[in-house]
C-alpha cells in the first residue's frame, strides 16, 4: 500500500503563489505516474496535472501556464507550483499515484490539502 502525504496548502491572495508537496512511501516511486487533482464541495474531483516516470507532463486547460508539476525521485516527492492563483483555484488538492503505464486511472490517494485563494 502506497501512502501519500501532502503539504503546502493554505490561504493566499489572488495573484499569489503556493507550492504543494506530496511525499510517497513507495520505494519504487520513480516508476510511478504522479498526479494532482482538486475538488470543491458539491463537485466532482477534477484533474489538475500529472507527471510520468519519464517526466512527461500533462495539465488541465484551466491551469496551463500557471501551474507546474515536477518530481524529485531522490526524495520520493512530487510538487505542484501554483502561480497567479485565482479564487476559482480554491479547492482541496489531492496527490495521486499509479504504477500503470497507460490510462487515466490512479490507484493511491493522499488525504488532501486545502488551498484557499481570496479575492
Amino acid at each position: 500500500q502506497v501512502q501519500l502525504v501532502e503539504s503546502g496548502g493554505g490561504l493566499v491572495q489572488a495573484g499569489g503563489s503556493l507550492r504543494l508537496s506530496c511525499t510517497a512511501s513507495e520505494q519504487t516511486f520513480s516508476t510511478y505516474r504522479m498526479g494532482w487533482f482538486r475538488q470543491v464541495p458539491g463537485k466532482e474531483r477534477e484533474f489538475v496535472a500529472a507527471v510520468s516516470w519519464v517526466l512527461a507532463t500533462d495539465y488541465a486547460d484551466a491551469v496551463k501556464g500557471r501551474f507546474t508539476i515536477s518530481r524529485d525521485n531522490a526524495k520520493n516527492t512530487v510538487y505542484l507550483q501554483m502561480n497567479s492563483l485565482e479564487p476559482a483555484d480554491t479547492a482541496v488538492y489531492y496527490c495521486a499515484a499509479t504504477p500503470r503505464r497507460s490510462g487515466g486511472l490512479f490507484d493511491y490517494w493522499g488525504q488532501g490539502t486545502q488551498v484557499t485563494v481570496s479575492s
